[in-house]
């Protein structure tokens, strides 16, 4: 039986920091994925699902742009409607808007419904690693430890014309935020909280980087995801699961 492929967006970035998760991913769950990097839309036209990984969104855009991805890459989202997960930068290059872009702006890829805002925590020497409660791997599960690296964060849910068309439109969804430190608890008042993990559809979005640690339920949880997808359209899958 043929194994669905996975592709990682290899124009820079975390690209086999994804690739070696993603293998340890598909051994937990006993499934098998051929994992290849995409540089060509020819090999994108292969997967069955992507990752977008972190790095620079701009340059990523430019590049991307470059060899002639950019369609494709909008295609294999918005009207294929394959699974993406895009981190960090790939958070940014999949949402519709972006703001605090460099001079001129940037292309994006879309297919969420938000904007974000690039680079929320600072530069480079500003990151930091944060415990995110994450309900959507289980309410009895430890908190995932997210490293932020000049990470974006989904500033506003907006409406697309192409959302307002729709009867039913799907909604974003909010999977996992950040209390950021020195927020007072709910009965001490106010609590200051920013979106870090979102979905919409066949889209999902992590300002922080699962790939940068060595805890793979994200991605278990995601290739689960790209399975159900995979059944659902009545694709041949080789998993147990």
């Amino acid at each position: 039986m043929p194994s669905l492929t996975v592709g990682v967006l290899a124009l820079q970035g975390g690209v086999g920091e994804h690739t070696g998760l993603l293998r340890k991913a598909a051994a937990h769950l006993g499934a098998e994925f051929d994992l290849v990097e995409v540089r060509t839309a020819e090999q994108l036209a292969r997967c069955d699902a992507l990752i977008i990984p972190g790095g620079e969104s701009t340059t990523m855009a430019i590049v991307a742009r470059r060899l002639g991805l950019l369609e494709p890459l909008r295609e294999f989202v918005k009207v294929d409607g394959k699974p993406v997960w895009g981190t960090c930068a790939g958070l940014v290059m999949l949402a519709e808007e972006a703001s605090a872009t460099k001079k001129g702006g940037q292309e994006l890829v879309g297919g969420l419904d938000v904007r974000v805002l690039r680079n929320r925590y600072g530069t480079q020497i500003q990151s930091f690693v944060a415990d995110i409660q994450l309900p959507f791997l289980g309410e009895a599960e430890k908190p995932f430890r997210g490293v932020f690296i000049r990470a974006p964060v989904v500033d506003e849910i907006i409406i697309t014309p192409s959302v307002a068309s729709q009867k039913t439109p799907e909604p974003v969804e909010v999977m996992g935020v950040f209390r950021k430190v020195g927020s007072t608890d709910v009965d001490g008042g106010s609590v200051e909280e920013d979106i870090v993990a979102v979905r919409q559809r066949n889209v999902f979005g992590t300002s922080f980087h699962p790939e940068l640690t060595d805890d793979i339920r994200i991605h278990v949880w995601w290739l689960k995801q790209v399975l159900d997808t995979a059944r659902h359209k009545g694709l041949p899958v080789d998993s147990a699961v």
